[in-house]
């Protein structure tokens, strides 16, 4: 492995466990002593490096000889030691913007393994993309084909690219996060698939590659996936069967993840899903394209926050952090639930309600059993996408710190910026 970082895999402990006292950990390390070493205050992000190239690893060998690329959603966590861990364990990249497209480059993945998204790419968006020659720009609509066949035709250069379809598919998920229903802004609708082809055909800058779409997030099981991946096929058929053949399809990502509530099939049993859809479409010599994101890095993650204060009124008990949704938006934004737990103790006992620092209601991470005597510090589980990605800085807090960890040793740190720099920053206004 090419990367320093490499060093450090191999034979470590997996995922969050916790020790004979009850301490949480990463690597076989109190995730309090890992804090320590990397010497940041909370709020703080840490992630197990070890666990997402083994979430990577297992996904890629689950297509076992099946030409596939994992193209990995960079916006669910966009840290480049993240990206960088994902491409040395095979893995690709999804990007939705040029700054995500210089990131994964930047971080090693190759140009022929970056698929780009996105319903709006700007024209210096487009341009980047054209110039890196990435696998494929991904048309989400057919003003967007005309736009990237006159911005190739300008550069005097070939591009590939692939029609997004939006396959008119509902799935069982938060309204924010299901992208294949017909009102979505997301894909190409069927009824506008053929003139978004004879765009591409006409241009000569244009070549035609893929086909792909994506259903939505929080998939639980394959079967939504497959059905939305039927509109695929047919597409390859069609223009198969125009003596247009494509080289790859992509079925897109959407794999969930089990955050406590209930059974998430893993990302393998959706591979093999996928394999066999092709296999009975008689398609499997086209390289199948999947893009994960939350799948591989979201449980993989925790933030840690230390408790400010509790506060009892009458049969009301709150725990007050010094984290709150501009460091964790998902609970405001998509009412979604993560387990909270005591850092140093096995959750358990009496329940409080765990809110924020924020001047909002919506800063409240819900009920959880956290004892009698309220703990000095909480990790938030499965925090390892769509946390420090989405975070800000309102209310004058600056963004958490990152600490990265692999074989129980924190082998990069990214310090929050403090509060001054958020002063100096608006100050310049």
């Amino acid at each position: 492995m090419p990367h320093r970082l490499a060093a450090w895999y191999g034979s470590a402990v997996h995922g969050l466990t916790r020790d004979s006292s009850g301490k949480a950990g990463f690597g076989g390390r109190a995730i309090e002593r890992l804090l320590e070493e990397a010497r940041v205050s909370t709020p703080a992000y840490v992630y197990d490096l070890d666990g997402i190239r083994r979430e990577t690893q297992a996904l890629d060998e689950a297509f076992g000889d099946a030409p596939h690329i994992v193209a990995y959603a960079v916006k669910a966590n966009s840290a480049s030691t993240i990206v960088r861990a994902i491409g040395e364990s095979g893995g690709g990249a999804d990007v939705v913007s040029a700054g995500e497209l210089d990131l994964a480059l930047a971080s090693g993945i190759v140009p022929n393994k970056i698929v780009m998204s996105g319903v709006a790419k700007g024209d210096d968006e487009i341009d980047r993309a054209i110039a890196t020659g990435i696998r494929a720009i991904q048309l989400e609509s057919v003003e967007e084909a005309e736009r990237v066949a006159a911005r190739a035709a300008s550069a005097r250069q070939t591009t590939g690219v692939s029609i997004r379809l939006n396959p008119s598919v509902e799935i069982d998920s938060h309204a924010h996060i299901a992208t294949g229903h017909d009102e979505a802004k997301f894909g190409v609708a069927k009824s506008d698939v053929a003139r978004a082809w004879a765009v591409v055909d006409a241009a000569a800058e244009l070549r035609a590659v893929g086909v792909s779409t994506h259903v939505g997030s929080m998939l639980r099981e394959p079967g939504p996936y497959v059905e939305s991946a039927r509109a695929v096929c047919d597409e390859a058929h069609a223009r198969a069967a125009a003596e247009k053949p494509l080289e790859f399809v992509d079925f897109g990502g959407g794999f969930g993840v089990d955050y406590g509530g209930a059974p998430v099939e893993p990302p393998a049993v959706f591979a093999r899903a996928a394999l066999g859809l092709l296999r009975d479409q008689k398609l499997e010599h086209l390289t199948l394209v999947v893009e994960p994101g939350r799948s591989l890095v979201g449980a993989h993650g925790v933030l840690v926050a230390r408790v400010i204060q509790a506060k009892k009124s009458a049969e009301r008990r709150w725990l007050l952090l010094d984290a709150g949704m501009n460091d964790f938006i998902r609970p405001a934004l998509y009412e979604s639930r993560h387990r909270i737990e005591p850092l140093e103790r096995a959750p358990g006992g009496k329940v409080w309600r765990v809110v924020g620092p924020v001047c909002e209601s919506a800063d409240d991470f819900g009920e959880h059993e956290l004892g009698d005597d309220p703990p000095s510090a909480i990790l938030i589980r499965d925090t390892g996408a769509y946390g420090f990605t989405m975070a800000s800085e309102y209310n004058g807090r600056a963004v958490p710190a990152e600490v990265f960890v692999a074989g129980g040793r924190v082998v990069k740190v990214n310090p929050s910026p403090g509060r001054k720099a958020w002063v100096e920053a608006r100050l310049r206004a």
